[in-house]
């Protein structure tokens, strides 16, 4: 092993030593310390490789947010396997895709319909299921207390996130403990955390926004708090019985936690947040830290880790991306991987220490994201004058109208400016004179109305003339692939086609 080797493993033993009185997690009426912890990740990654689990080996959960997740993170970890927490909110069809795909050694599940049926499905793929509670307990507890005597690199993959349902089903994103670390050293940096920090897991685990701040917290030597699932009063009790300073939450949540909390009888002081309304920001403490006060900005996916730029580090400048990571560097770059002026659009590219592996079992899909010693994101960006970044959208496909490139994505975004737009896609059509022409498909809100050519006039207000719509045709809905449009399906109905390469 060598000595600049530094694995989530490592930081858990760390902790254990430095920190023998600290409390690691909460969860219910579970409130264990560093050593706590760190002896049940030992137990758990032994029971696992009794039960054949080995390096490169997969062990799925399926089931609500609890500090079990942390554990058999780290616990695969220190065997060499990955982990992956699934969304238990899919269908048992989509569970069952998972299964199929990732063909786990061991599955740790909570009761639900669409669980059970999915275990029934796959009872014949031989992996060993446990259910979390007792069976769990009784597992881990006949593992031996001794850390594992397996050594495995930091750059080995420890976690698989299901993202990126390029054509309507997911991949599994494999993050190293090397990226991890990284990403959790940048969002320290950025969100400013210290010691004492207490984080509350109210957000879905499946969720790279969610997992981002709890192997921060770890990193740190805080206190990550888990709950089932967002309930607006039990996390307002959660803040205040645990002086949380950070939770995973958005506007929509936000607005529960002050309906819940309209009488005042929950203190949220402790939790030190983004401003966001006269009546949240009187109940918390506004928080001055970049990623706070820049609104939690930035550019982001799964495949970075979580974020690849901080609004924080470009307050104030032209692009409402910001600027990257102290982790990775990032280039925009053209059809030929060359980079592009600023000012002009390319797709955003990355490499450094936060990004994934790639993905599960996709060698073909790994080959062309990892083009030219690149992380190729999918999506295009834009490096303003004073050097900040603004993200485009979505790269999918490209138009191409008299020599001149069109994306999708970038008129996509202009339509959705109108007022009464409510949602678009854009698809390429045959054109005689130019090869293609922009058509928008577009639905408009409820009790509005728009023209085509005030559709058309708006778009060429908000970005060059020529990527405007030449065709608008209004539908009541846009078929989707997963969040996507769904190109090919509207290439059917509206006559898309004559696209470069094709």
């Amino acid at each position: 092993m060598s000595v600049h080797q530094l694995t989530l493993g490592d930081v858990l033993g760390e902790h254990r030593r430095g920190r023998p009185l600290d409390i690691a997690t909460v969860d219910g009426d579970v409130r264990l310390t560093y050593p706590e912890l760190d002896e049940r990740v030992n137990r758990l990654a032994n029971a696992l490789a009794g039960a054949g689990v080995g390096a490169g080996d997969r062990v799925l959960w399926f089931g609500q947010n609890s500090f079990r997740i942390l554990e058999l993170l780290l616990a695969s970890g220190r065997v060499g396997a990955i982990f992956c927490p699934a969304n238990w909110r899919q269908t048992a069809d989509e569970l069952g895709y998972i299964l199929d795909d990732l063909t786990p050694r061991v599955v740790v599940w909570e009761e639900s319909e669409a669980v059970s049926a999915a275990q029934e499905a796959s009872s014949d793929l031989g992996a060993r299921w446990i259910k979390s509670g007792g069976a769990y307990e009784e597992f881990l507890s006949a593992g031996d207390p001794a850390e594992p005597a397996g050594e495995f690199g930091d750059d080995t993959p420890v976690l698989a996130l299901y993202t990126a349902a390029f054509d309507g089903r997911p991949n599994a994103a494999l993050l190293s403990h090397k990226a991890l670390i990284a990403h959790s050293e940048a969002l320290l940096h950025q969100r400013q955390m210290l010691n004492g920090f207490a984080f509350l897991a109210c957000g879905p685990m499946f969720h790279v926004g969610t997992n981002m701040f709890v192997l921060a917290t770890l990193l740190v030597g805080g206190k990550n708090v888990f709950t089932p699932a967002y309930e607006p009063k039990e996390v307002c009790r959660l803040i205040e019985a645990e002086k949380c300073d950070q939770a995973f939450l958005f506007g929509p949540m936000i607005d529960g936690l002050v309906a819940a909390n309209e009488g005042g009888q929950y203190d949220l002081k402790s939790l030190h947040f983004v401003s966001h309304s006269p009546e949240w920001d009187a109940m918390i403490t506004v928080d001055s830290s970049p990623w706070c006060a820049s609104k939690m900005g930035g550019y982001g996916q799964t495949e970075v880790g979580g974020m690849l730029t901080f609004l924080g580090l470009g307050m104030g400048g032209a692009g409402y991306a910001g600027r990257s990571s102290t982790m990775v560097t990032v280039r925009l770059l053209n059809a030929d991987n060359e980079e592009v002026a600023p000012g002009e659009v390319g797709e955003i590219c990355a490499r450094g220490w936060s990004l994934f592996s790639g993905y599960f079992n996709r060698p073909e899909l790994n080959a062309a994201k990892f083009a030219g010693g690149w992380h190729h994101t999918g999506d295009l960006g834009r490096r303003e004058a004073d050097g900040t970044l603004t993200f485009i959208g979505p790269k999918l496909r490209m138009i191409k109208s008299a020599n001149e490139n069109v994306y999708p994505a970038e008129v996509e975004r202009a339509l959705k400016t109108h007022a009464s737009v409510q949602d678009a896609a854009v698809i390429g059509v045959p054109d005689d004179r130019f090869g293609q022409t922009v058509k928008a498909i577009v639905v408009l809100k409820a009790d509005t109305t728009a023209t085509e050519e005030e559709i058309i006039e708006h778009v060429r207000s908000e970005i060059a003339s020529y990527k405007k719509p030449k065709y608008v045709e209004f539908v009541a809905e846009i078929p989707k692939k997963g969040w996507t449009p769904d190109y090919d399906a509207l290439d059917a109905a509206h006559g898309g086609g004559a696209y470069p390469g094709v």
